[in-house]
């Protein structure tokens, strides 16, 4: 594990796996962490496999007082990049929202952003969310942050904010198809996102195989 600095926050970024090449990195669902080990899902990829644990979460710092937003966490993610280059990111949930944004707004580094099932997916547009429990006050600093399931499953998600991020990383990015939608359940903002004529639609399988052929066969180059 490693921490990176970040104003006044420590990110931890997991290495799953160590190894030349593009890197997978994984960010998780809301109120969850980096898992141990590299998922079995992961195994096909041809490069080394990271994960982040969110500002709040895993072993990640625990700010008092809250002010999590999506773009917060985005910024974590930036932090990322800047640290190990270009990588192909994989996230569930609040992980896949954070995902969708980190790609527009750093399109040469984020060399394909896969959109998965998690909690914390629909933020703050109606229909169902992620459960909100927060414990206790006396449970501040302890990670996952009762205040960022507060306030991140209540972050808004507009639909055509969504598709400004996908817009721009199709434009930017170099890549015909840089967003791919793999979730079943799909709020507002996702749906708009997958209706897209430039995202894929496929299963997390089929998604993790084409970035890593075009990982392996130079379609995607690196910037």
């Amino acid at each position: 594990m490693r921490l990176l600095r970040h104003h006044y926050v420590e990110l931890a970024l997991h290495d799953l796996r160590v190894g030349p090449g593009r890197p997978l990195l994984l960010l998780h669902a809301l109120g969850s962490r980096t898992p141990d080990r590299e998922p079995p899902w992961t195994m096909g990829w041809p490069g080394p496999v990271l994960g982040l644990d969110f500002t709040g979460h895993g072993r990640s710092t625990v700010p008092p007082g809250g002010g999590y937003s999506a773009e917060v966490l985005m910024g974590d993610v930036d932090r990322v990049l800047a640290e190990v280059g270009p990588c192909t990111v994989l996230g569930h949930g609040l992980g896949a929202y954070v995902a969708l944004l980190i790609a527009g707004a750093r399109p040469t580094l984020v060399r394909g952003a896969i959109l998965a099932d998690g909690s914390g997916l629909s933020g703050g547009v109606a229909g169902p969310s992620s459960s909100l429990v927060i414990e206790s006050l006396a449970r501040q600093g302890v990670a996952p942050d009762p205040w960022a399931r507060l306030e991140l499953s209540r972050d808004p998600r507009p639909a055509d904010y969504a598709i400004s991020f996908v817009r721009q990383a199709v434009i930017l990015s170099g890549i015909e198809s840089p967003i791919a939608v793999c979730a079943r359940w799909r709020p507002g903002w996702l749906a708009a996102v997958g209706d897209d004529p430039s995202v894929l639609n496929v299963t997390m399988a089929e998604a993790l195989d084409v970035y890593a052929a075009d990982v392996q066969s130079g379609v995607i180059a690196e910037p």
